[in-house]
This record gives structure tokens, C-alpha cells and sequence, in this order.
């Protein structure tokens, strides 16, 4: 059988690149798509690894681009074939790369999978070494292409004539390289993890099949269709491959998910149950440790949930020895509820810290060190690796809260005050206005504002609305309510007010605090 004709893919766009893949069975037309790269440089890099034979590239690109590209391809490979892509209005540009020996173009508006095999095979005439046949269909070939593309979100199915699964149950077995600065390294350590978990299936489950699923760069995944009675089997050669995996010390964590029998729903299944699954590790206290569905640590069956509103009006109260004793025990417990969502958990933490900031923002004290701090405190929960580590950074920015609260003046605890505050933090979402507030307490208006700045840092209107602010942004992060609706909520008729009033108080529109501490969790 002739070789395949090797094709690598150039273009910055996702689902350019995603498109090209899915609109050919490649291997049946006697194509391999090799790799795929978002920019001329990257491509290059490819090139020298995977020696494609035909080079398919976008002439607009970042970095360097397809014409540039071409360019230095002709004159390093010259064997290599290149095509370009591009648009109608970048004709005259296409037509300058001719002049690089550019084999061929096409017109993306017209990129369809008839045209496009016509210029694969014209140009692959062109290439004297390779004598390109038709690839017999290959249904383990086919069964491949299919996976590939239920990972990338297509719906499709197989045909019942192509249907070569012979058992009725699926599970995922993979291995996670640890992140280490060298790349190269991670990837090598991944071909090897690979090589010797398809080796350990060829002895312990002969009669199952199993296919590679595409996964992130240094996470190796198989599906293996088996017989449910071979399940032990799988486990005790899990637990083998860990063992061989200590043994050579490699960096790398084992995962083997749970059953599931449509395998039209792969894609959906790895990302909402076995990656899940994997980040559990987060919370165990080994997060090393091999991880089989159906043998996982016991977890308490019910996490009683943080009061944050309890939490806040304690802060308002400065009932602050309570406030903190309860938020600490949750956060050094939540370790044994491993099944909670890590992003979901690491905006809590920063969700608290932006709240305590703003308290302690509000009384006689210096906590301008703090407030600058709360960013890098950001930073740290959002890349912390274990839950070790953010409980630690927690735990630092209590202690620092307590320091700066030793530091108050002896008349910060004005009683007087501390009922105005906490009605203040009660009413906050009513139309609340300095006169009532005045007439609630039995105080002449003008005498309450005075004694308000007096015994607070701020004034009734600007303390007011960081009460508001400070609310808001709990809403925002729980994502349950429209912006509108929030600003409603926490008692402003006027969105576009509410928003300049947030804006100045957070540095963020409530749009992008939002995008920024929530919507990471769906990119």
C-alpha cells in the first residue's frame, strides 16, 4: 500500500483549522492531516518534525504570514508543496507567491470538500516521490476520523455498516503530565505514557479495542469499548501503570472515568465528567494519586454552604473575630468536599477577600497596603495548584485584616455607629435616603450627617453605595441574574448610574467584573 501524502494545516483561525480537518475522510482519499499550526513560525517548527508533503496555508496570518511562510518553505524544503487560502479582496497578494513556487490557491468563500480534493491530488501529482493511491477503507480509520470529530463538538454518527464497536460500554484511561517549563519534555513524557498504557491493554484486555481521543497537550486519553465483566481487569492494569509511572518517576497523574454507553456523547462526557473528575486532585490531600471511578475517597454527603450574606453583615457589625473563625473553618474543610467545582471555589476566596477590602476600607484605619495587595492575592488563588495553597494565601490575608484592625483608633467601635452601619447593611436594596435614616433613629438630618462623617471614613451617600457595590459584586459572581436585574437588587433605578457608581468603586464595569471572576470558568 502506497504511503498516505502528509498535509499540514496553517491558519489562526480555530475553526478554519477544524473545518479543513472535517471536510475530507483524508485517510480514504490516501491524506494524512499530520498537524496543525495558528501562525507561519509555529508551522515552520511542525514542518521540521513531521516533514509534511503538502503545506495548506492561510495568507493572512499574525506573526508571519502564509507568503512569508511560503517563501522560506521553498527555500529550505523544496520538495514541500504549498497551497494558500484566502479571500477574494487578497487575490493580487495570493498572485505575488507564485513567484515563491506556490503550487496552488483557493478561494476560501469557495473552499468545499470536491474542489479541495482536486487540488490535494493535483498537487500531490507534483511530488515525484510519492505515488498517491486511493487507501482502502480502513473502518478502524473511519471509527478514528469519527472520535475526532465528536471531540470537537460535530454531531455525527456512525453508519451501521462502520459501527465496529463490539462491546456496549465505554470508559476513559489517561494520564496527566504535571506542568514543567520545558515543553518539549512534557510532550516526550506524554509518547511514552501512551506507548506503555497501549501495551499494558494489548496483555490485559485482548479482546477490547480502544482508540486515542485528541486532548490537550500533555494529557494522553484512550476510549475503550470492553465488556462490563472486564472492568476489574482495567482497574488492576490502572493501578499497574501508576505503579510503573512511580517507578520510573515520571511526573504524571492517572485517571479512569466511569462507564457510559453512547459513545456519541465522548465529547461531552470528557469534559463534563472525566476532566472533572480529574480536578478533584485539587482537594484530595494526595493530588498524586491514581483516581478510578467507583474507589474514590468518602465525602460527607452534605457540605453545609458558606453564609457569605452572614458573613458580610458580621463584617458590617465588626463582629470580626467571629466572622473570620467561621470563614477559615470552611475553607480548611473544604477539602473533603473534593467534588465542588475548583474555579467556582477559587472566586469565593477572591470574592471574600474584595468584600473584606472594602469593610476595612471603610473604617479609621490604614488599609491602603491591603487594597493594593487584594490583586496579587487574586493572582495566586487563581493559579494555585492545590487547595494547600490557597487555604495558606487565605489564611495571609486574614492575619494581614487582623494587623491592620489592631491598628484602630480607640473610638472605632462607637456603638452609635455600629447600629447605623448594620441598619444601613439591612435596608441597603430600599430607597434609602440620609432623612429617613434620620427619622428611623429619632436624629435631626443635618445633625446625622455630621456625626456620620464624623465617626466613619466616608459619608452616608458614599458609604451607601459601597454597601451596594460591595453586594453587587456578590450577585455578579454567583451569575444567576441579569446586570439590569442586579442593579434593581441592590436598589438603584438607574442602570447606567449604577454602573458608573461600580465602576468607580471596583475600577471594573459590572460587565467586565464579571467576564473577568466568572465567564473564565466557560472559555
Amino acid at each position: 500500500m502506497a504511503p498516505f501524502c502528509r498535509v499540514l494545516i496553517v491558519d489562526d483561525e480555530l475553526l478554519v483549522r477544524q473545518g479543513i480537518k472535517h471536510l475530507l475522510n483524508w485517510e480514504k482519499e490516501g491524506f494524512q492531516i499530520v498537524g496543525e499550526a495558528a501562525s507561519g513560525t509555529e508551522a515552520l517548527e511542525l514542518i521540521q518534525q513531521l516533514e509534511p508533503h503538502i503545506v495548506i496555508t492561510d495568507i493572512v496570518m499574525p506573526v508571519m504570514d502564509g507568503a512569508e511562510l511560503t517563501r522560506i518553505v521553498k527555500a529550505r524544503f523544496p520538495e514541500i508543496e504549498v497551497i494558500v487560502l484566502s479571500s477574494f479582496g487578497e487575490f493580487d497578494y495570493v498572485r505575488s507567491t507564485f513567484q515563491s513556487g506556490v503550487a496552488d490557491y483557493i478561494l476560501k468563500p469557495k473552499l468545499e470538500a470536491t474542489h479541495l480534493l482536486e487540488v490535494l491530488k493535483r498537487t500531490a501529482q507534483q511530488i515525484p516521490s510519492l505515488k498517491l493511491e486511493l487507501a482502502p477503507t480502513d473502518k478502524n480509520t473511519t471509527v478514528q476520523v469519527l472520535l475526532d470529530m465528536l471531540m470537537d463538538g460535530f454531531g455525527v454518527e456512525l453508519d451501521e455498516e462502520d459501527a465496529t464497536f463490539p462491546y456496549d460500554s465505554f470508559r476513559m484511561l489517561g494520564a496527566e503530565c504535571k506542568p514543567s517549563g520545558d515543553k518539549n519534555a512534557v510532550l516526550t513524557t506524554a509518547e511514552l505514557l501512551k506507548k506503555r498504557m497501549q501495551a499494558e491493554l494489548v496483555v490485559s484486555l485482548e479482546q477490547s479495542v480502544y482508540f486515542p481521543l485528541r486532548s490537550e497537550a500533555g494529557r494522553v486519553v484512550l476510549l475503550i469499548n470492553l465488556n462490563e465483566q472486564e472492568s476489574s481487569q482495567l482497574a488492576a492494569a490502572a493501578r499497574r501503570l501508576d505503579e510503573w509511572t512511580s517507578e520510573q518517576k515520571l511526573e504524571a497523574r492517572w485517571t479512569l472515568g466511569e462507564p457510559f454507553s453512547d459513545y456519541t456523547e465522548v465529547g461531552d462526557h470528557y469534559k463534563l465528567h472525566f476532566l472533572k473528575m480529574s480536578d478533584y486532585r485539587f482537594f484530595l490531600a494526595d493530588p498524586d494519586c491514581l483516581l478510578i471511578a467507583g474507589e474514590l475517597p468518602y465525602m460527607p454527603p452534605v457540605e453545609e454552604k458558606f453564609d457569605l450574606p452572614r458573613f458580610s453583615e458580621q463584617l458590617s457589625k465588626q463582629q470580626f473575630e467571629s466572622a473570620f473563625s467561621e470563614l477559615l473553618a470552611y475553607v480548611q474543610g473544604a477539602p473533603h468536599f473534593y467534588k465542588k467545582d475548583v474555579f467556582e471555589f477559587k472566586s469565593f476566596l477572591s470574592n471574600v477577600i474584595f468584600n473584606m477590602t472594602i469593610v476595612l476600607g471603610r473604617l479609621e484605619v490604614d488599609a491602603s497596603h491591603l487594597e493594593e495587595a487584594k490583586y496579587r492575592y487574586f493572582k495566586e488563588i487563581g493559579d494555585a495548584a492545590h487547595i494547600s495553597e490557597a487555604i495558606v494565601l487565605m489564611e495571609a490575608f486574614v492575619s494581614d485584616a487582623e494587623a491592620v484592625l489592631a491598628t484602630r483608633k480607640q473610638g472605632a467601635g462607637n456603638p452609635n455607629m455600629a447600629m447605623l452601619l448594620a441598619y444601613i447593611g439591612e435596608h441597603y436594596a430600599e430607597p434609602l435616603s440620609l432623612t429617613e435614616l434620620a427619622k428611623h433613629f429619632h436624629f435631626n438630618p443635618s445633625y446625622l450627617s455630621t456625626y456620620f462623617s464624623a465617626h466613619n471614613k466616608e459619608g452616608f451617600s458614599e458609604y451607601l453605595n459601597k454597601i451596594r457595590v460591595e453586594k453587587a459584586a456578590e450577585l455578579l459572581l454567583a451569575d444567576t441574574a441579569s446586570i439590569s436585574e442586579i442593579s434593581g437588587m441592590v436598589g438603584y433605578s438607574d442602570h447606567s448610574y449604577f454602573t458608573k457608581v461600580f465602576k468607580k468603586i471596583t475600577g471594573l464595569s459590572p460587565s467586565h467584573y464579571r467576564k473577568q471572576y466568572v465567564n473564565q470558568k466557560r472559555d
